[in-house]
C-alpha cells in the first residue's frame, strides 16, 4: 500500500484515500477493498480525465477538455483533487455543480489533477 491511493468497498461503495501506509489490509463488509486504478484514457464519448489551466496564480481543473462530463443525480463527479509539488487540494461536487474547479496556486514544478466518478471511478490527468 502506498500514501495517496483510493480503495473502494465492493460491497457497500465507501471510498477512501490512504493518508498513511502501514501493514495489514484495508476490510469494509468483511471483505478486503479494492484498490482503485487511474484510469488515463478516455475511451468513450463520456469524459473523464482532468485538463488543467493553468493563469495568474490559478489552475482551474476541468474533467473533460471539449465536451463536460455529466453531473446528474446517477452520475456526476464527486470531488476533483490537484496535487502540486507533492500537496494535495480537494474539491468536493454535488449532481447539478459545473465539472471543474479552481484552485489558487504559486509557483510549482509538478502539476496533476485526479477525479472521482461515482459510475467510472477514478482517473488521474
Amino acid at each position: 500500500m502506498q500514501k495517496k491511493q483510493v480503495y473502494k468497498c465492493e460491497e457497500c461503495g465507501k471510498v477512501v484515500e490512504l493518508l498513511h501506509a502501514g501493514g495489514g489490509d484495508l476490510i469494509c463488509c468483511g471483505e478486503n477493498m479494492k484498490l482503485l486504478e487511474e484510469k488515463t484514457d478516455d475511451s468513450s464519448t463520456e469524459k473523464h480525465v482532468p485538463f488543467l489551466q493553468k493563469k495568474d496564480g490559478e489552475v482551474v481543473v476541468k474533467i473533460g477538455e471539449n465536451n463536460s462530463h455529466p453531473m446528474e443525480e446517477e452520475h456526476y463527479i464527486e470531488w476533483i483533487e490537484l496535487i502540486a509539488d507533492g500537496e494535495a487540494c480537494r474539491k468536493f461536487l454535488q449532481p447539478g455543480d459545473k465539472p471543474e474547479a479552481t484552485f489558487q496556486i504559486s509557483d510549482v514544478d509538478e502539476l496533476s489533477a485526479r477525479e472521482y466518478c461515482n459510475v467510472h471511478e477514478l482517473w488521474k490527468s
